[in-house]
């Protein structure tokens, strides 16, 4: 018998290697390689035997639309499409400790009330998750538990006519088969443990939910593979020390996808945040130089978030600039472009930038407030109360035009907002600082812009005391 041939995988991004080496020559990680047994490899060549023949069929179809396994969790629905499809494997991946095992707790009790779930742990024992549940009040629900690690004692136990409608597995790293001789969490391990028992919920039609642990890069751990596997891949982020936690779809088959959901964690679990605009503006002063409002859009939803930034003089030859919340290379892109462009001096200052409220900003239509709050903070002048700000700004300093407008300054006018800082728009109904009474509409004061010039000169005359000046007014901006 042939002895059987050991390879070398990396376990950042599955790359075999016949012999071990520090670095990792694909991906250039560092003590990655990991000594796993290769699997036994196929014949080549298909042989005599002949396959079945491929019926294709036409893309027009009277297949109905797949039913949604509904829970009372109104955040969690919003972020799948509308809840879970039977059938489907969907992964939730998060930090460590940001609160995976507690939503998922709460949306198998809430799913409970109408089918039966099962809640299969590999990390924590049945007390643990008694525990947990008692804390958080479902002690109650009728949710199936059990601790198990092995593949194939779970399989045994969903397959068949008493299987559960919904299955959650925490986590897939902590689940092996014992096939194979790598130990659980490897790449081989993680790959054909969600292999097996995706294949399991397509073949019995529950649906399967996964957790799934991140790097220190914030991917999920093992194969990358593993989130083309799946139908909808979730991730919970959000800072430990900020109460907010934010459900984020990043790939959804069965929905649109950069969805989100808004949770707050408190001592009795997870509680949904219908209105994160309002929640992420609670402590916003209209008074505070270096703020602005900007309104941006997260999935389908509009969402008002502050904007905070602090400009202070530094004595040390590289000055710091600090971001949270936000891409760094894009503040270095605004500063550039005010400092080349409109004549800021920004070099030899330290920049500090933040996103209240823990939430992470990705879109370009956030140049235009980051710019407002940059500039407020240089003048030392406060934007006009009840101002929201969105556009996105390019190399030579023109404010581009930015998608869902409407959606933007309709959620600002609910929340109480009077004027918003856009840009101008080719073609637009009415005209600039008008009233807009219209359905199409808002009835928001509207300042237009095209060149961050525009905004620098309305702050320059703020700042000198004109009160009437262009910031004030909503009137066609004039180029110094």
């Amino acid at each position: 018998m042939a002895k059987a041939k050991s390879l070398y995988v990396c376990q950042e991004c599955g790359a075999a290697q016949t012999k071990w080496s520090g670095q990792c020559p694909a991906c250039d990680a560092w003590n990655s390689l990991a000594e796993e047994q290769a699997a036994e490899t196929a014949p080549k060549g298909l042989g005599a035997k002949k396959g079945r023949k491929i019926e294709f069929v036409g893309l027009k179809g009277t297949e109905p639309q797949p039913p949604r396994r509904v829970s009372k969790n109104a955040e969690f629905d919003r972020v799948t499409g509308g809840g879970l499809v039977p059938g489907s494997a969907t992964l939730v991946g998060g930090d460590p400790g940001i609160g995976k095992s507690t939503l998922l707790m709460q949306v198998a009790a809430s799913l409970s009330a109408g089918m039966r779930c099962a809640y299969i742990s590999g990390e924590e024992a049945i007390d643990q998750l008694r525990l947990r549940a008692s804390r958080l009040g479902l002690a109650e629900a009728p949710v199936g538990l059990a601790a198990a690690t092995s593949v194939r004692d779970i399989v045994a136990t969903l397959e068949g006519k008493d299987a559960p409608d919904v299955v959650v597995i925490d986590s897939i790293q902590c689940m092996f088969v014992d096939s194979l001789e790598s130990a659980p969490g490897t790449v081989s391990q993680v790959r054909t443990s969600a292999q097996e028992l995706i294949r399991l919920a397509k073949r019995t039609g529950f649906a399967l939910i996964l957790v799934g642990h991140v790097t220190k890069e914030g991917t999920i751990a093992g194969p990358r593979v593993l989130e083309h596997m799946v139908d909808t891949v979730l991730y919970f982020e959000g800072d430990p020390s900020h109460q907010f936690r934010i459900l984020r779809s990043v790939k959804n088959r069965f929905g649109p996808a950069d969805e989100i959901g808004v949770f707050e964690m408190t001592e009795t679990g997870l509680h949904e945040v219908p209105n994160p605009s309002a929640l992420f503006l609670s402590e916003h002063r209209d008074d505070v130089s270096g703020a602005s409002v900007f309104a941006g859009m997260e999935g389908t939803r509009p969402m008002l978030v502050e904007i905070q930034s602090l400009i202070a003089p530094s004595s040390q030859a590289t000055p710091r600039r600090a971001v949270v919340g936000w891409d760094s290379g894009r503040l270095a892109m605004i500063m550039a472009v005010l400092e080349a462009r409109c004549g800021l001096a920004l070099g030899g200052t330290e920049v500090y930038l933040n996103v209240a409220g823990g939430l992470k900003i990705s879109e370009p239509a956030a140049d235009l407030a980051v710019a407002a709050a940059l500039v407020s903070s240089v003048t030392a002048s406060p934007l006009p109360p009840e101002t929201v700000v969105f556009g996105e700004v390019g190399l030579s300093g023109e404010v581009r035009a930015v998608s869902q407008t409407e959606a933007r300054l309709k959620e600002a006018e609910k929340l109480g907002f009077s004027r918003a800082i856009i840009p101008k728009a080719r073609v637009r109904k009415g005209k600039p600082g008008s009233k807009r009474n219209d359905s199409a509409d808002t009835a928001l004061t509207i300042i237009e812009i095209d060149h961050l010039a525009d905004l620098i000169q309305r702050f320059e005359n703020a700042a000198q005391g004109k009160t009437e000046g262009p910031m004030m007014r909503a009137v066609e901006p004039q180029r110094s």
